[in-house]
């Protein structure tokens, strides 16, 4: 497992805050990945700004794996049709609770919603859950 920096992380939740910050401030949108991705596949007009957030997020993951961080990101021990079949249940279930983490966790308890704050709460104790499962039941 790769060692914990405090450092990259606070740097990494400040620049989460600040583009979605921006991206409320400026542009009158929510930063939920899940509503951002979800748009930009219905390809509508004047709605170009999300395959440019899209790309930013992908870049910006890359240029730290490749440029600046210091060990390789350790690779998943499930097989790839686990991740797929996660990826899945996880769209879902961002459409089912009408967003994701980072659109209730980030924006929406920023700005004091009540439902966020159920999301959220919901979204961790199934992540915990669902880890003591995989971990110490399934054994995997």
């Amino acid at each position: 497992m790769a060692e914990f920096n405090w450092i990259t992380a606070l740097l990494g939740g400040m620049l989460i805050g600040v583009s979605a910050t921006i991206l409320l401030a400026f542009n009158g949108r929510i930063a939920g990945i899940s509503g951002i991705v979800n748009g930009a596949i219905r390809f509508a007009t004047g709605e170009g700004w999300r395959w440019i957030f899209i790309v930013g997020m992908l870049a910006g993951g890359a240029l730290y794996e490749y440029l600046l961080a210091p060990q390789p990101t350790p690779i998943s021990s499930f097989t790839p049709w686990a991740i797929i079949l996660g990826g899945f249940l996880v769209g879902f279930g961002t459409r089912m609770g009408s967003g994701c983490t980072s659109g209730h966790g980030v924006c929406g308890l920023g700005r004091l919603s009540p439902r966020s704050l159920v999301a959220v709460l919901t979204f961790l104790t199934t992540g915990i859950a669902t880890v003591f499962v995989i971990r110490h039941v399934l054994l995997l």
